[in-house]
């Protein structure tokens, strides 16, 4: 293998998890070009990763088919001349490119009959390999390999410039060192601790006199006035005032991070920030923080995980019954 393609996935925090894939595939072959397609949404991530030359954009939205589309794309693809492309989402469709590439190596897993499509197809063992990260780095190895190579380490590489200039250009000051809240999920609200639990702890934490700062979309920007209305303005709410670049250069700084299971979650871990995972209707073992400097929390109820966008029994005691004084408890743990 000397050139190859990912086919990424579309959540930010599925490809941060896929690092280790790709620190593997340059273990394996040395020289080799890794290139990514993938959403504008997650370059920022891949741009930061030192395993990828270069992202290309992937056009089609969450879910969209389009299949000449995904022909003329696949057939503008063919001039890279990649002997090589890793399609990590399971979809029928993320298969098409490479095939229509004309791509001569097409791997990834078993999937929606993508026999054809894919010609080295990996199954696995999900009691063996629990964690999406590990299945990810499956796909390095020989078709038949039931465990892959030890993982290497999450690593996203930050730009002392461009941290100062975010800093700047949101009038923020690096020090004291903020304690940031991801109080968002793209997923779901089942996977949110409560607004009212933020407020709590960013109030605890201002008598310290260490600033709170929340990061997150646009779409988290409601959720964030409402932890600073109920906190009394112990916290700034970032969320929707930063592209995702900036977002990394933010959690960069942080003294501590407190984070519902997201992107930004594994985007925290892989900066080896201090870090607290709030984990409810998703599970830890499937899709943990892969840093030494994170802790979870989770209550591990018999109802969870669910893995559903909304608790399906109405009390969403996963997230309600996991209080404001245990996070702080566990950030206090934490090494200074």
């Amino acid at each position: 293998m000397r050139q190859a393609l990912i086919v990424a996935p579309s959540w930010i925090g599925d490809t941060v998890l896929a690092q280790p894939l790709f620190a593997r595939l340059h273990e394996l072959h040395p020289g080799l070009i890794l290139d990514a397609f993938a959403p504008a949404w997650a370059a920022p991530v891949l741009k930061r990763m030192r395993e990828v030359r270069r992202v290309i954009p992937n056009p089609f939205s969450h879910g969209e088919f389009n299949l000449a589309g995904r022909w003329r794309a696949g057939r503008e693809l063919a001039r890279e001349d990649y002997d090589a492309a890793i399609v990590l989402p399971n979809s029928w469709k993320s298969a098409l490119l490479p095939f229509f590439a004309g791509i001569p190596q097409r791997i990834g897993f078993k999937g929606e009959a993508r026999h054809g499509l894919l010609n080295r197809i990996h199954h696995y063992d999900a009691l063996e390999l629990p964690q999406l990260a590990a299945r990810y780095a499956l796909l390095a190895e020989p078709v038949g390999t039931g465990m892959p190579a030890p993982l290497a380490a999450l690593r996203l590489d930050v730009s002392a410039d461009a941290v100062r200039t975010t800093l700047a250009a949101l009038e923020l000051a690096a020090a004291p060192a903020p304690v940031v809240f991801c109080p968002g999920a793209e997923y779901g609200p089942a996977k949110r601790w409560p607004p009212s639990h933020f407020a709590e702890l960013a109030r605890k934490i201002a008598e310290s006199g260490r600033p709170v700062w929340l990061c997150g979309s646009q779409k988290d920007a409601a959720i964030g006035d409402e932890i600073v209305q109920l906190s009394g303005g112990a916290c700034r709410n970032l969320c929707g005032r930063t592209d995702l670049a900036q977002a990394i250069d933010l959690l960069s700084c942080a003294h501590r991070v407190v984070s519902n299971d997201s992107g930004l979650m594994h985007i925290a871990a892989a900066l080896q920030r201090p870090l607290v995972a709030l984990y409810g209707s998703s599970s830890p073992a499937y899709t943990p923080p892969r840093s030494a400097a994170a802790t979870v929390l989770s209550l591990a109820l018999p109802c969870s995980p669910c893995f559903r966008r909304e608790c399906p029994l109405g009390h969403f005691r996963c997230m309600n019954d996991l209080t404001p004084a245990q996070a702080f408890d566990a950030m206090k743990g934490m090494p200074a």
